[in-house]
């Protein structure tokens, strides 16, 4: 079920104000935001867990002279209200392509460049697999889980180490905001499904041009491991960002979408 949806935020940092809806599966609702631009390349953009898509503002801001943009809040996140269960990560992909099916069909939105950061990169991996037609490109942004790292210990570590290691301001402002309003309940929900998900096991199946993205100094998603993602993408490539972490996305907003700008030219 697709429905209007409107934000008493109205805007965010320096971006225009984006049309707004919502479409839901039961109790699973997705809040979709989308910066129009007809005629441009369409972007779809799948935030992390704990995070909502003001994870995406800077990439936003840097990508919208170039792009149309779609962001999306996923269920218990961001703006989305929660459910009473988690969806696998493959039945998230399939939600996510459902609302993006009832809005291209509605909005006249065509083959996506489908970005995901973190866990968005394991939705966006499961929908580029299953879903060909739909997706044009691949951008996976520290892609987790770390094979050699998947329990709720070593990640939580990893996540301890990542938060002190010179994260500047913007990442730790934006990244407590939308952690607190996912809530520890949520959070726990959802990771277990997360640390589920084998990626290296989707990977093969993702036929389309992919660019992987990683912070110099990420210690959850290390480059690494991102190397290893990279090798088993058929259509794979690596670009290691300097400066900041895991959420590299939030303070080198910027930097990512110069490189997928450039990546795409070329």
């Amino acid at each position: 079920m697709v429905k209007q949806s409107r934000s008493t935020r109205g805007r965010l940092g320096g971006l225009p104000d984006p049309e707004r809806w919502a479409y839901s599966q039961g109790d699973h609702e997705l809040r979709c935001f989308r910066w129009a631009h007809p005629g441009k390349p369409a972007f779809l953009l799948v935030h992390g867990i704990g995070m909502g898509h003001l994870t995406f503002n800077r990439f936003i801001e840097a990508m919208l002279p170039h792009a149309e943009i779609i962001a999306v809040d996923l269920p218990g996140f961001g703006d989305s209200p929660e459910p009473e269960a988690a969806l696998s990560i493959a039945d998230t992909a399939e939600l996510v392509a459902a609302a993006m099916r009832a809005a291209t069909t509605e909005r006249g939105i065509g083959p996506l460049i489908a970005v995901g950061h973190s866990m968005g990169a394991q939705v966006v991996s499961e929908l580029a697999a299953a879903h060909p037609g739909m997706v044009d490109r691949v951008v996976l942004f520290a892609p987790s889980v770390n094979a050699a790292e998947r329990t709720l210990k070593q990640q939580a570590k990893r996540m301890v180490q990542d938060l002190f290691k010179g994260k500047p301001l913007i990442a730790i402002v934006v990244g407590v905001y939308e952690y607190l309003r996912t809530g520890p309940r949520w959070f726990l929900k959802k990771l277990g499904p997360t640390l589920e998900h084998r990626i290296e096991d989707t990977l093969p199946r993702v036929q389309q041009p992919a660019l992987v993205l990683v912070g110099s100094r990420d210690r959850v998603t290390p480059p690494e491991w991102c190397y290893e993602v990279a090798l088993a993408l058929p259509h794979g490539e690596l670009t290691v960002l300097g400066g900041p972490g895991h959420e590299a996305m939030i303070g080198e907003g910027e930097a990512a979408a110069e490189r997928v700008l450039h990546w795409l030219e070329a």
